[in-house]
């Protein structure tokens, strides 16, 4: 099969969509990213990479790291993680009180930004403190994307940080619920230090390939 092919034939034919939609302006770091910026990494199983558009190109990687974060922390708790934070869809705003409070302070799944800012909770707790649980994070992320130099973007974090009283206020529910055991503030402000971590999408796409070995 000819992956470079493949792939270039799909980036001809999204070319006209590539316009349509906007950036996320809510936080004005995100709000200044090229809107045209594109680029499709495929990495097979034996580590061989095909790509199109600016994939040498850091983005912030924004609620993909949710994956990488509920991993490390799936791999320390186990299914006690699950007393926290659910695994149902949501059907739901990805950032909504509404049905956080319904559901009596517990996420419906990790992927969510409530179940995302529990879930750095609880590595918070693991760990000791918001440094040591963002660096096992990014650790991991350095160990599986072959790449000893990701950081993340500390002025993307600051302007999501000035913006955050919806997530702040998603914590600070969680926790009248006693579903939250550090500061808020502390948790939330690593939260988006993960979410501002920079990458390519040829280190993404390799990074994400533990997932089709099972998770190992």
């Amino acid at each position: 099969m000819n992956y470079q092919s493949i792939l270039e034939e799909i980036e001809a034919e999204i070319q006209d969509e590539l316009s349509v939609g906007n950036v996320a302006d809510y936080i004005p770091a995100l709000a200044e990213v090229d809107p045209n910026q594109f680029a499709m990494t495929v990495t097979l199983e034996d580590g061989q990479q095909f790509s199109v558009g600016k994939h040498k190109e850091k983005f912030s990687i924004q609620s993909i790291s949710k994956v990488l974060a509920f991993s490390v922390a799936i791999d320390i708790y186990s299914t006690s993680l699950y007393k926290r934070v659910g695994v149902e869809p949501s059907g739901s705003a990805f950032n909504s009180l509404v049905q956080l409070e319904y559901e009596n302070g517990v996420p419906r799944n990790p992927f969510i930004n409530a179940g995302a800012i529990v879930v750095m909770d609880a590595l918070i707790s693991h760990f000791g403190s918001d440094y040591a649980a963002l660096e096992r994070v990014m650790t991991f992320i350095r160990e599986i994307s072959d790449n000893q130099n990701i950081q993340f973007d500390g002025e993307v974090a600051k302007s999501e940080m000035e913006h955050a009283s919806r997530n702040l206020a998603l914590a600070q529910l969680m926790k009248s619920f006693g579903n939250f055991e550090n500061d808020v503030y502390e948790v939330v402000r690593t939260y988006f230090k993960q979410c501002a971590i920079f990458m390519t999408t040829e280190e993404l796409s390799r990074a994400m390939l533990y997932l089709a070995f099972g998770g190992k």
